[in-house]
């Protein structure tokens, strides 16, 4: 009797101390064999109480018996299920009685508590990009994946943001909770609209550049490959213009006369191209306006070539080193050999000067095909043909106006739309 007492007494003090061998390590990853559930093991770190919301870390057996002997199935990470009761078995480890399942070894090492652990308020816009998945809360055990109409690099509004023992969530305004890391600060609309272009339109027939200028985010096709850049070299003049206009060196009423010299200069487009003014030299006076119309709005030679002659001085010096730098490099205004991202340069920095030229290349002749076609916003743009080429440069102004230029070489304007229409839906 004696010694049975002394055996009771010892049982009493092993259920003493299992409340100070607790809730240890929560991330415990290293393997555990089944059978080190069934004997003691001085790693185990038992629960004291039934923690909320269980989950497992790994793949645990499921034992028909308190004791841990015969073992009857399994739980899996991320399972729901429930814990009815904890106690210490006739062995001295703490047991959890799993509903309509079984019994498990109460270890910390294996088993946590699937809760949110903090939520903080955090209205923003934010960007959501590919792989994300919607769930109606937080990543813990029981979410369920939710269908939504929600897609890759669109903006959405986060409310709050919550953290659990696995990861780091934000909840989006009406429609569930996304893994943190599926979402961004910056817009990245950029990458869908690299990754169009990729799929459809890598050719190198077609020197593409898409530049959105809020963030700078560039995409393109080839945007470094020298075409024959036709009348797109006009471009670079127009903005000339309007830095005079601008330092007041020339006046929108100041006048040029038209004489035989304007189309006899190298680097001089030839009078019988595009646009409405005499072909021959006829002596009139016209307006710096007047011109700047012409050859925005019908890309006219002898109006470009009455502009070049009088304002840059037949592409003197000073022009041409103004060129230079606006385009990032230097643009042979004879040879009219220029690159896609060169042009979207100096359109770039037509649009930061916001003069009056903008509004002569967003009502053009040239609305009704190429990149402002099917547009449903303001379009500035330039167009080039000769032989082959056929291009356009432009200002679309949507919310976050993007410059786009397409050179083409070999194809045609309803390609050109439908580039355009497709980046447009993107960013628009």
């Amino acid at each position: 009797m004696k010694r049975k007492g002394i055996q009771v007494s010892k049982r009493f003090l092993l259920l003493l101390l299992v409340p100070i061998l607790f809730i240890g390590s929560q991330a415990a990853s290293v393997e555990q064999s089944e059978s080190s559930q069934t004997m003691a093991h001085p790693s185990e770190l038992y629960f004291s109480s039934i923690p909320a919301n269980p989950n497992v870390y790994r793949k645990i057996s499921v034992f028909s018996d308190p004791q841990l002997k015969k073992a009857k199935g399994e739980i899996l990470p991320n399972t729901p299920f429930t814990i009815e009761q904890l106690f210490v078995n006739d062995e001295g480890k703490a047991v959890f009685k799993i509903a309509e399942k079984g019994y498990v070894l109460a270890d910390s090492s294996v088993i946590f508590s699937d809760v949110v652990q903090e939520t903080q308020e955090k209205k923003q816009d934010m960007w959501l990009k590919p792989g994300f998945k919607v769930y109606d809360r937080p990543l813990i055990n029981g979410a369920k994946e939710k269908n939504t109409p929600l897609s890759p690099y669109t903006k959405v509004t986060v409310l709050r943001t919550a953290k659990t023992l696995r990861d780091e969530f934000v909840e989006i305004e009406d429609q569930g909770w996304v893994n943190k890391t599926f979402v961004t600060e910056k817009d990245n609309r950029m990458e869908k609209v690299q990754d169009l272009l990729n799929s459809k339109y890598n050719s190198p027939s077609y020197g593409i550049y898409v530049k959105q200028l809020a963030t700078g985010n560039t995409a393109g096709i080839n945007p470094q490959k020298e075409m024959y850049s036709a009348s797109v070299t006009k471009l670079p003049y127009l903005y000339y213009v309007q830095e005079q206009l601008n330092k007041k060196a020339i006046s929108p009423s100041t006048t040029y006369k038209y004489i035989p010299e304007v189309n006899d200069f190298k680097g001089g487009y030839e009078p019988e191209g595009s646009g409405s003014i005499s072909k021959t030299a006829d002596g009139k006076e016209y307006s710096v306006q007047e011109l700047v119309d012409k050859i925005a709005k019908e890309s006219d030679n002898v109006g470009h070539n009455i502009l070049n002659y009088y304002v840059t001085h037949q592409s003197d010096q000073d022009f041409q080193k103004t060129l230079d730098k606006i385009a990032k490099k230097h643009w042979d205004v004879e040879k009219r050999e220029a690159s896609a991202e060169m042009a979207g340069n100096v359109m770039e920095a037509v649009y930061q000067q916001n003069g009056s030229i903008i509004d002569a290349l967003s009502s053009t002749k040239f609305d009704d095909q190429r990149i402002a076609r099917d547009l449903p916003v303001k379009v500035a743009h330039k167009i080039g043909d000769a032989y082959d080429f056929r291009h356009d440069v432009a200002i679309v102004y949507t919310n976050s106006p993007y410059v786009l230029v397409i050179f083409t070489d070999h194809s045609n304007y309803d390609t050109i739309s439908n580039i355009s229409k497709d980046i447009y839906e993107v960013l628009k």
